[in-house]
């Protein structure tokens, strides 16, 4: 029996030896490397940035159109979604008031040219047909003999209080006139017309409502002009350096996602916005082309930036370059099939590829190591 104990306890003790030889030659091919491979190719890359931004109405193609006098809304003739052009009549103010106070201006004037003419006639009505006295503001004494309109003076004619009557005859016909321009301004302000061309996003006003004009004017309408809009891209404090003025740059909206929409950087903000303690800069992208019927305001965009644009170079996946100081080296496959290393100099990177300058020829196969 105890025999028997034995022969088994020395089986076990030989299978334990095995397995575990086994299993360090497993756990060490585990650990021993192996690559993926790449072929070296010629490809367009361009480097680019990556950022989010939103469809934005450039300045001046939103405007918000309100009243500059108070007033009851007699007539509002716009909905949202209505296509209006600058000029066209948006709404009219009750202006039977403003009507009125141009009528009174207007005899008002009547009344002060009239009155020019008497203070005219009071003096020698001879002359006063053919003369304008007191347009110089000065008094004047004829002398005996001199001559006014085919007439021989024999007396003076007048004194300098008449000339004074008459300039301010015309003072008040002058300030009646002038009376007259601002009621009729003011009246021109009860029709309410559009500034631009556009479309109505909002009304905010309706018919039969008395507006009050006080420090800030009541916004009848809002008028976008869809033909003009922008993209404000928010591009990372990181990449904000690379970014110049006139650079191409291509965007999609989530509703469009397989058409690519073009323009280019208009402008940079100075200033960044800082949210979540997170700086990014607003970028402006200026849109080629009319999209009027595609895009819409506050829209969210995906958009591409590119620095520079290379054609036909040689190009390898950017995570097969080895860093070893400050050299850069490639795992190039032999004709042994075994791997051996090469110094390599790499230039613009984009997304996964990286460019190479010098070091590799096309169609050679380099390997990239998985742990």
């Amino acid at each position: 029996m105890r025999k028997i104990i034995f022969v088994l306890f020395v089986i076990m003790a030989l299978s334990g030896i095995a397995f575990s030889g086994n299993f360090l030659v497993i756990a060490k091919a585990e650990k021993s490397p192996s690559f993926e491979t790449a072929t070296v190719k010629k490809k367009d890359i361009g480097s680019s940035i990556l950022a989010t931004g939103t469809v934005r109405p450039v300045i001046g193609a939103e405007v918000k159109v309100g009243a500059r006098i108070s007033g009851k809304v007699e007539h509002l003739y716009a909905n949202i979604g209505d296509r209006v052009e600058k000029g066209q009549v948006i709404a009219e103010i009750e202006k039977k008031d403003l009507e009125a106070q141009v009528a009174q201006a207007e005899a008002n004037v009547r009344a002060a040219d009239a009155g020019v003419g008497v203070s005219k006639a009071s003096f020698w009505p001879a002359l006063s047909a053919q003369t304008d006295y007191g347009v110089k503001g000065t008094t004047y004494f004829p002398s005996q003999g001199d001559n006014f309109a085919g007439l021989k003076v024999t007396m003076p004619l007048f004194n300098g209080q008449d000339l004074y009557t008459i300039k301010q005859s015309k003072a008040v016909k002058e300030a009646t006139k002038a009376a007259l321009e601002f009621s009729k301004i003011q009246l021109s302000y009860a029709t309410i017309k559009a500034p631009i061309s556009g479309v109505i996003a909002s009304v905010t006003t309706q018919e039969g409502e008395t507006v009050a004009a006080g420090l800030s004017a009541p916004t009848f309408v809002t008028i976008i002009d869809l033909s003009r809009l922008q993209v404000d891209a928010f591009v990372d404090e990181t990449d904000i350096g690379r970014v110049k003025v006139g650079q191409k740059a291509i965007f999609t909206v989530d509703t469009y996602p397989d058409k690519e929409f073009t323009g280019k950087v208009k402008a940079i903000y100075p200033k960044a916005i800082i949210q979540e303690n997170v700086v990014n800069f607003d970028v402006v992208i200026e849109i080629d082309g009319s999209n009027e019927e595609l895009l819409r305001p506050d829209m969210t965009t995906s958009v591409t930036i590119y620095q520079e644009e290379r054609g036909g170079v040689l190009v390898i996946p950017r995570s097969a370059v080895i860093r070893e100081g400050a050299g850069k080296f490639v795992l190039v496959k032999q004709d042994n099939g075994s791997f051996g290393k090469r110094e390599v100099k790499t230039g613009m990177t984009s997304g996964s590829d990286i460019e190479v300058v010098s070091g590799l020829d096309e169609g050679d196969i380099v390997g990239i190591r998985q742990e």
